[in-house]
């Protein structure tokens, strides 16, 4: 009897084979191959329509790290996800808190959510398509935002050889707009879905210590600075890490919003997008454009680890550390 179980046992092991296998085999054909297939072009010189290739070694890697335009690039990168993370942890968190705090039992606080949380489910392609329209010039000189300009009397004041001429604002002509506009819609998509997981790592807290905080007279305030905060960390941890990535594979909202090169002036001209082009429009530059992908990896690689070394809890790992010894 023994015997039988042990053989069913192991048939239900097999079993579980059999139903990993589809994913594996998708993984390793859509996933694992391509990066290995990119790794290996990073040190060949393909390009265009060639299909022979010589090895160069490392020409890609020492050409990237010279390339001014790749850390525009990353430089431009860093801008747009800075100046939208920053406000959207901010905002988030503190949403977060405040709907869900006991004291306060919002009503409707789960609509509210569900209505924060509905940019998310937009795809980026229609909203970068939205306020391409809304801020549009030229052939869109009729479009809102400067047809409600000019019912205040608000207008573009340009001087040309023949005399000043008021007209319709173009507003991508202002690389600081361009930024600040990509960085808008990038929070306005993504700070509902940071407050959801913010707001589920405060359920994961015990209670009770919201309780003894309430029982020892402390406030909204302190218990959150001194009991929300820092238990948070772990998924403080996980949003930094999750963002870092999505920010450096930010791709289609600033591929759309101007005219799919970066412009003005190519500052809103991410990591990927110059990849892109680079790969497969200018110079269709498969080799570099892999060393490119390559180095954006590294770079993503080295910001996780910087973010995920400052977020942890050095006091707690000595205590360990001392434990152990």
């Amino acid at each position: 009897m023994k015997k039988v179980m042990i053989g069913h046992e192991t048939m239900t092991q097999h079993w579980g084979y059999f139903f990993v296998a589809p994913f594996a085999a998708v993984f390793c054909v859509f996933n694992l191959w391509p990066i290995i297939n990119t790794f290996m072009l990073s040190f060949t010189d393909l390009r265009g329509l060639r299909s022979d290739f010589n090895f160069v070694g490392l020409e890609n890697f020492s050409k990237l790290i010279t390339d001014q335009f790749f850390w525009k690039a990353l430089g431009n990168t860093f801008i747009i996800w800075g100046v939208n993370f920053i406000p959207q942890l901010g905002l988030a968190l503190l949403m977060a808190i405040w709907l869900s705090d006991s004291r306060l039992d919002l009503t409707g606080k789960n609509v509210f959510r569900a209505i924060v949380y509905m940019p998310n489910l937009l795809t980026a392609v229609s909203v970068a398509m939205l306020f391409r329209s809304i801020f549009g010039w030229g052939s869109h000189v009729n479009a809102p935002a400067n047809l409600f300009l000019r019912a205040l009397n608000i207008q573009d004041t340009v001087v040309y050889s023949d005399g000043v001429v008021k007209e319709a604002f173009n507003f991508f002509r202002n690389i600081w707009f361009a930024r600040g506009l990509v960085s808008f819609i990038q929070w306005w998509m993504w700070y509902g879905y940071t407050m959801i997981i913010l707001m589920a790592g405060i359920t994961g807290i015990p209670s009770s210590l919201y309780e003894a905080a309430l029982v020892d007279g402390a406030n909204s305030r302190q218990t959150a600075w001194h009991i929300t905060l820092p238990l948070l960390r772990p998924i403080m941890i996980f949003v930094l890490v999750t963002s870092v990535i999505g920010g450096m594979q930010m791709f289609d909202i600033p591929f759309l919003v101007t005219d799919t090169r970066g412009n003005p002036d190519f500052s809103i001209r991410t990591t990927t997008m110059y990849q892109y082009t680079t790969a497969f429009q200018d110079r269709v530059d498969y080799a570099y454009g892999a060393a490119i992908s390559i180095g954006i990896f590294f770079v993503t690689i080295i910001l996780s680890l910087i973010v995920f070394f400052f977020l942890q809890d050095h006091g707690e790992l000595k205590k360990q550390k001392g434990v152990e010894a």
